[in-house]
């Protein structure tokens, strides 16, 4: 128990006191079962003997067991208003909130046929660190899979199918085929009943897992506003939950917050605002995430371990001065913590470099009887490479191994980053030796990334070309793989060939290509070329290119103390939907630093649109503060 305080320590660095992790997390792990994944507050709160730890919003109040240092602020962005957020995609049946994607459980997954460009597979775990994989990572969290199965046994019974015909009947793709291959998906469903076809729950469900496995959320609202509209199907919350969340996708917050307002008051439940929780938190926003989170508390909603696992997704890579106030108020609602809760301890220790506050979370865990998964473990590895502490890195990758990579098949695609990280080329040959046989697309753009860590390009191309022979179309994402290789070595010739290899292909070019094109062109030195490119696409798409794709190339303007093609990069970031993070302001800082060019009203525009400054911000901005005095100036007034 006193290991977990000590664990628990709050991250200094992000300016949280020492005690503020350990009262918390020592608490947490006794009551414990088992782990698992703009607005402020009307008025300020202040916390007196005997008064509650919490009040019903979101302040943050100081007191004996969690002290944050002064500046900090509690969960709510900005004080003063009204307010109260969630991340994980919803996976359908026909409500898909939590299901990751699987290559395996998709027809054609490993048959040698093709593949949709637009298939992806779950979390890429070279990226473990970033929101959007992390909320890949934690989607069995919405747990909605039994509505799933209960719809698929309902529409069996009203088919009167008996339990033989169900098994051969158990994934009916008829549907979803009959909607790709149509232009319109209104006229196909049209059709589809028109043709006497069946169209019940079980086959609505396999249609839209597809579809949202491969993000093709269009088509999907598509469908689910067809439903809607022709009254096909009864709809009930999670169904509600399910078309809310394809609007937020598809359409932005704020329609989605509206369609809510089209809801029956009866079916208006915590499904509801935890699927706009999580879509804000998929958008980081911070600012409606915490209104909608203070919403649900509103409406009497229970406190859900989920609800705080998304809030405290989004404060580990926004705020993590305010984990600790999510980790008292789970505790205080009794929400115990899950795996996907540790996860996120254990990545946010590791950032910080704390390997023993990292350690002892882990020990934490175990004691809870909750064993780490391939995920948390790579994760684990990940910060131990970064520490240098190379030899506890390898014997978690040794567990990760367990007896057989035949018999452990599935950590093939994890461990061959670790070990290329690790430089160590024989275990990565070694690993895609197990996997050579049959690989599976994902282990292929390992293998790829892999090699290419390693700077052995013929092996990456190598792999590559298997690709080429063993599936007819490959999706946009193995192509990429290969082209970030190329960029990572300036092979500008040979990446430009990929480039023209995939249009000829058929390959969509996407927000994934985008972003190779314009790192293999940052690599080479061109970065006016990068951001043609990145102009380009914007203007033929109306697909949204990758946070990376601007920052790649704004980082390079900065360096040159460019600030009109800085300033021009951060409109284009606000423009496409990126606000409200610190790197965008830090950065366009920094051309305002290298230019010797005081900025003036900074840190106006950083409060008009809810950003604070961390300290290393906040050195920054010194630096361009056009009002500052030195002693000379002061001599010279």
């Amino acid at each position: 128990m006193w290991a977990l305080g000590r664990a628990a320590n709050p991250l200094r660095s992000q300016g949280c006191h020492v005690g503020a992790f350990r009262a918390c997390c020592t608490k947490f792990i006794v009551q414990s079962d088992y782990i698992e994944n703009a607005v402020g507050i009307t008025e300020p709160a202040e916390l007196v003997a005997g008064a509650p730890l919490l009040p019903k919003r979101l302040y943050h109040s100081p007191s004996i067991h969690v002290y944050l240092h002064p500046g900090s602020r509690s969960l709510s962005s900005q004080a003063g208003a009204k307010s109260s957020g969630d991340e994980e995609e919803l996976e359908d049946g026909f409500s898909e909130l939590e299901t990751p994607a699987s290559i395996d459980s998709i027809e054609e997954s490993n048959t040698g046929e093709e593949i949709d460009e637009e298939l992806v597979s779950g979390p890429d775990l070279s990226d473990i660190d970033s929101v959007e994989s992390l909320a890949e990572a934690s989607q069995n969290e919405l747990d909605l899979s039994d509505a799933d199965a209960d719809a698929e046994a309902e529409a069996e019974a009203e088919a009167g199918a008996t339990d033989e015909e169900s098994k051969k009947k158990r994934f009916p793709l008829d549907l979803f085929r009959a909607i790709m291959n149509a232009p319109h998906v209104g006229s196909a469903l049209d059709k589809w009943v028109a043709e006497g076809n069946r169209l019940g729950r079980s086959e609505i469900s396999v249609c839209m897992i597809n579809l949202r496995k491969r993000r093709m959320y269009g088509r999907a609202l598509q469908i689910s506003e067809w439903l809607e509209k022709n009254k096909q199907i009864k709809f009930v919350e999670r169904d509600y939950a399910s078309h809310l969340d394809l609007i937020a996708k598809v359409r932005g917050l704020q329609k989605a917050e509206q369609y809510i307002g089209k809801i029956p008051e009866s079916f208006r439940g915590e499904i509801i605002y935890r699927t706009l929780l999580a879509n804000c938190v998929v958008a980081t926003n911070v600012k409606k995430a915490e209104e909608v989170f203070n919403k649900m508390r509103d409406l009497d909603f229970p406190i859900t371990t989920f609800a705080c696992n998304q809030l405290l997704l989004l404060y580990k890579r926004f705020d993590k001065k305010k984990i600790a106030d999510v980790l008292l108020l789970m505790e205080k609602e009794n929400a115990k913590p899950t795996l996907f809760t540790y996860r996120l301890l254990i990545d946010t220790k590791g950032q910080s470099n704390d390997i023993t506050g990292m350690e002892q979370v882990l020990e934490t865990m175990k004691a809870e009887r909750i064993e780490p998964d391939i995920f948390t473990q790579f994760v684990l590895s990940k910060h131990y490479i970064n520490a240098g502490l190379n030899e506890k890195a390898e014997g978690v990758l040794k567990e990760m191994e367990g007896c057989s990579l035949v018999e452990n098949r599935g950590a093939c695609r994890n461990l061959l980053p670790l070990y290329a990280a690790l430089g160590k080329a024989d275990d990565v040959k070694r690993v895609w030796k197990a996997c050579e046989p049959k690989p599976q697309l994902e282990e292929c753009v390992a293998a790829i990334e892999a090699w290419g860590k390693l700077g052995k390009i013929e092996e990456a191309e190598a792999v590559f070309e298997k690709m080429c022979k063993t599936w007819k179309k490959l999706p946009t994402k193995n192509y990429t793989a290969l082209l970030r290789v190329y960029a990572d070595h300036k092979l500008l010739s040979k990446g430009k060939d990929l480039a023209k290899r995939m249009a000829d292909s058929g390959c969509r070019i996407g927000p994934l290509t985008w972003d190779g094109l314009v790192k293999l062109y940052v690599e080479a030195g061109d970065v006016e070329k990068a951001d043609s490119i990145l102009q380009k696409a914007v203007q033929q798409s109306s697909l949204k290119p990758m946070f990376n794709s601007y920052m790649v190339i704004m980082d390079q303007y900065a360096k040159r103390g460019d600030v009109h093609n800085a300033e021009k990069m951060f409109h284009r970031l606000k423009l496409a939907g990126y606000a409200g993070r610190i790197r965008q302001y830090q950065t366009l800082l920094q051309a305002y630093v290298n230019a010797k060019t005081p900025a003036y009203g900074f840190r106006d525009r950083m409060k008009a649109d809810n950003i604070f400054p961390n300290k290393a911000v906040a050195a920054q901005l010194a630096q361009v503060d056009a009002f500052k005095k030195t002693a000379i100036s002061d001599l010279l007034d």
